[in-house]
């Protein structure tokens, strides 16, 4: 085989996506052969060379697996947590195959989280460049008006540069009204943001679909296996993804 750079080796291998497999590297926390490793952009054979990450040697996965979790509120979307508090793997039980998860829900979130230790799809659900369409169901703290609905559609100056444009919709009508949101970027509480910038709190944050994969019948902290169909479905969705679309209310 010939040489891959090391962070496509360890997303491979389960271990964590690429993107924090770099952090990995860069922490001195991954060994080639004995030898501590910590420049990005280096190199090593995966079929010969001794991979460990803290000491544990890497394998290739014999299987690869996509598996559906409806995250609860309380856990944070990582494997392991400095402050000891519950991650979403702790509601992986029964599942043989070391995974990982796919991009971010934040503590106080819910809804469709994906975890995988297929590193390529991994890194095409979360690259920039794909656009993948993440839908929300959002409830604030009062309803926007028109002028601020197209501003959310437009885009806004979040933490010093412009969101894409995104997709909004009122569904449910009340004091603390319910909105659909579809974005195609993943800035960290991008949502909170945008709302708080327009003079509003997200009182709940549930996301419901990625792509063409929706969270469907699962109850909190219930995870199902896609099968192979669903996933080539949606690697097909990820080769030629939506773009956005200016969305009116109904």
């Amino acid at each position: 085989m010939p040489l891959e750079r090391l962070q496509k080796i360890l997303s491979t291998a389960g271990v964590a996506s690429r993107r924090k497999a770099e952090q990995l590297i860069v922490d001195g926390r991954v060994t080639v052969n004995g030898a501590i490793v910590s420049e990005l952009g280096s190199r090593a054979d995966f079929d010969v060379d001794h991979i460990k990450v803290d000491g544990k040697l890497l394998h290739r996965p014999k299987h690869l697996i996509c598996i559906a979790l409806n995250k609860p509120v309380g856990y944070v979307t990582t494997v392991s947590d400095p402050q000891h508090r519950e991650t979403v793997m702790d509601l992986m039980r029964g599942v043989k195959e070391r995974v990982y998860p796919v991009g971010r829900l934040d503590y106080h979130s819910e809804g469709l989280l994906l975890l995988t230790n297929d590193g390529e799809l991994a890194n095409a659900v979360t690259s920039a460049v794909n656009h993948v369409a993440k839908t929300y169901l959002v409830k604030i703290n009062g309803t926007l008006t028109a002028d601020q609905e197209e501003a959310f559609r437009h885009g806004l100056p979040i933490e010093g540069r412009m969101t894409k444009a995104a997709g909004l919709k009122l569904v449910r009508r009340a004091d603390n009204p319910w909105y659909e949101v579809r974005l195609f970027e993943g800035r960290k509480n991008q949502i909170r943001m945008m709302f708080r910038h327009l003079g509003f709190l997200v009182e709940k944050l549930k996301r419901v679909q990625i792509g063409n994969l929706s969270l469907g019948s699962l109850k909190p902290g219930e995870f199902r296996y896609l099968d192979s169909e669903e996933i080539e479905r949606f690697k097909r969705t990820l080769a030629a993804p939506a773009r956005p679309r200016r969305e009116k209310n109904a």
